[in-house]
């Protein structure tokens, strides 16, 4: 059985597509105000913003919006077009009697002026837009659009969802199959409704219905989510990064490697360990930074695959180090102070006097070299300007190493 438009065939996960609210799935997350709102067949409707990953229904709802209410509804591709046509657009709405409703997909990819171009339109009421967006819109829609719209999070949708999907699908086809390959179906499709209908409709091909059969279809068919300019890249990251703060080796790896697999370059992961060793460990443990940069040498002598065993040694180690910010805030603390005071002058004493009249002015006159002195400290010596000669930007921890340079720190104030 197929389905055929303009003498050709419809894929499976557009001719499956649900057509009402009542069948569609993941809609639980929505405002059941706005939900009623959307449902309700009249009235005005707000401009919309979905956003949410691939597959999870941002096209099929607004599909189902625009069949719910008495309008015009047009669809329109951010890919395909720009101002030109959504200015003729606009011009069909304006002698349009009743509501225009404009879906515009993957939104993020208009720029500024092309976004700005609809706002006139959407604050006047001339088209109701709904835009779908794969990426956060918190950055990749204008502010002032941003502003006028009601934005709706999507999530990916769960097993359960795509099983009821899968069910839909194999009766359709007419393929029966075991609760443990729905299963297998529904985690390789990553919440991905379309990918899910994409890989029965593929398997339905072969003919076959057995567990075997499933996993051998299957054995190559996981990809995973991950745009290294998307939202998705950061959310990675960060969960990267927290768990090795955390000190969860486990999280850190489960992370690291789901970036690595994903087919980030090693050097993007490797360089924010670097960064994190000076950042979250500091003098803690001052030997992170040097394994760090070590891990980035290896790599770059022995490559991949052979490096993921120095990149997971890298990350459990981190992950297990004792934790200190205390450098980092220090840093923060003097840029300040730069900020705030850019121009005071060095002490005269901290000035090198290599001439003769240099040393007439005073130019190191009464500096004290510590190396002179038995304990190779100078009690009460002023190292920063005038203005600022009581300040203290770091405070050593209390963890790991940087527990030694506190005590050293403590009997140096008792040495003053």
């Amino acid at each position: 059985m197929q389905s055929f438009v303009n003498n050709k065939i419809r894929p499976l996960a557009d001719f499956l597509r649900p057509e009402s609210f009542e069948k569609m799935k993941g809609l639980s997350n929505i405002d059941p105000e706005l939900l009623k709102i959307l449902m309700s067949k009249e009235g005005s409707l707000p401009s919309l913003i979905l956003w949410g990953p691939p597959g999870c229904g941002k096209t099929t709802l607004a599909r189902i919006i625009g069949n719910t209410f008495n309008c015009s509804f047009v669809p329109f591709s951010a890919v395909l077009g720009g101002v030109k046509e959504i200015r003729e657009i606009v011009d069909r709405a304006k002698n349009y009697n009743g509501l225009t409703i404009l879906f515009i997909d993957e939104i993020h990819r208009f720029n500024k002026s092309q976004q700005d171009a609809l706002l006139p339109h959407v604050e006047d009421g001339t088209i109701a837009l709904i835009g779908a967006t794969t990426e956060n819109p918190s950055f990749s829609v204008n502010s002032a659009l941003l502003s006028r719209c009601r934005v709706i999070k999507l999530e990916a949708l769960s097993e359960d969802e795509l099983i009821e999907i899968l069910d839909n699908a194999l009766e359709y086809l007419k393929i029966t199959l075991d609760d443990e390959s729905k299963k297998l179906f529904a985690s390789s499709s990553l919440g991905d409704a379309r990918k899910l209908l994409n890989l029965i409709e593929s398997f339905s091909k072969t003919k076959k219905n057995s567990l075997d059969d499933v996993k051998s279809f299957l054995k190559n068919a996981i990809s995973f989510i991950y745009d290294k300019q998307g939202d998705e890249h950061y959310n990675l990251i960060s969960a990267f990064i927290k768990s090795l703060r955390g000190s969860s080796p486990s999280g850190a790896l489960y992370w690291g490697f789901r970036i690595l697999e994903s087919g980030e370059d090693p050097r993007f992961l490797i360089r924010r360990m670097i960064v994190f060793s000076s950042e979250d460990i500091g003098n803690a443990d001052p030997r992170a930074l040097e394994i760090s940069v070590a891990t980035l040498t290896a790599f770059e002598k022995i490559g991949m695959p052979e490096a993921r065993e120095v990149i997971a040694h890298c990350i459990t180690y981190l992950a297990s180090a004792p934790k200190s910010n205390r450098s980092y805030l220090a840093m923060h603390k003097a840029i300040d102070a730069v900020k705030k005071y850019p121009n005071e002058k060095v002490p005269l004493h901290l000035v090198n006097a290599p001439t003769k009249l240099m040393k007439e002015l005073g130019y190191s006159k009464g500096y004290n070299y510590p190396h002179d002195f038995p304990k190779g400290y100078v009690p009460d010596e002023q190292y920063l300007p005038d203005r600022l000669k009581n300040e203290e930007f770091y405070e050593p921890s209390n963890r790991g190493y940087e527990k030694t340079i506190r005590e050293r720190f403590l009997w140096l104030k008792e040495e003053k």
